[in-house]
């Protein structure tokens, strides 16, 4: 009779291959929910895709010249453009006959606001495309403006609070019910908080034929102003109390 080998959980994970199209070493902020996210859908997408990558904390972190923290093809588009060069990547694949998926990586300025008319487009020629909307709530990069996926009251660098207001005037932009109104095969709403989750509805969405969208609320220590320690709490009380 043989002896049997009991592993930790720990052990079993570091002998258990793993893809991942973002290798670590790169410049994000430390407690970077982006990043997060990053890591976990190009592990769940698998190395037989290319990325178009918005303008944005993603593609400044990840891409200083002369180095890359990705392992598979990645393409750095405008701020507004993201989609649009994910649409024509798609409709090139499909004219050589290839199999290779597609991904579009843009975080809440590049998709709520500066690249929402292309992403529309995108969705309504129904290109077979996975649009990542990494969503912290404001343009972090540039130093923590509001956007109009800033929530109510909300403290920005361009929505202070005082006592003439409370922070940002006005209510969240809701994007996922404008996507839905395009009628496409699949949107979802994700967050760093539970990974699992996330890796699942990439894997769905890939799955199907045509335009899909996830969004992935991520925590910015940063810009909430919370310690690096706490993005993933922070997430996961963002769903317990419905604030996501």
């Amino acid at each position: 009779m043989s002896a049997t080998t009991v592993l930790d959980l720990r052990e079993l994970r570091r002998r258990q291959p793993r893809f991942s199209g973002m290798d670590p070493g790169h410049r994000a902020c430390q407690g970077c929910g982006q990043s997060l996210a990053a890591q976990l859908v190009t592990e769940a997408a698998g190395p037989d895709v290319v990325v178009a990558n918005a303008t944005g904390c993603l593609e400044v972190f990840s891409t200083p010249w002369p180095h890359t923290a990705w392992r598979i093809p990645w393409i750095h588009s405008l701020f507004e453009n993201a989609a649009a060069l994910a649409a024509g990547i798609e409709t090139a694949f499909k004219q050589q006959g290839r199999p290779t998926k597609v991904l579009a990586f843009a975080g809440d300025g590049g998709t709520f606001d500066i690249g929402f008319q292309t992403l529309s487009g995108m969705i309504e020629r129904g290109h077979n495309v996975l649009y990542v909307c990494f969503d912290n709530e404001a343009y972090m990069n540039t130093g923590v403006q509001r956007s109009s996926s800033t929530p109510h009251a909300a403290v920005t660098t361009t929505s202070p609070a005082g006592r003439m207001r409370p922070g940002k005037r006005h209510l969240k932009k809701d994007l996922l019910a404008i996507i839905a109104a395009h009628h496409l095969p699949y949107a979802a709403t994700a967050t760093v908080a539970y990974p699992g989750d996330i890796k699942a509805k990439v894997r769905r969405a890939m799955a199907i034929e045509g335009p899909t969208f996830l969004m992935i609320h991520a925590p910015c220590p940063l810009g909430w102003m919370h310690g690096p320690e706490l993005t993933v709490k922070v997430a996961r009380a963002g769903v317990e109390t419905g604030l996501t």
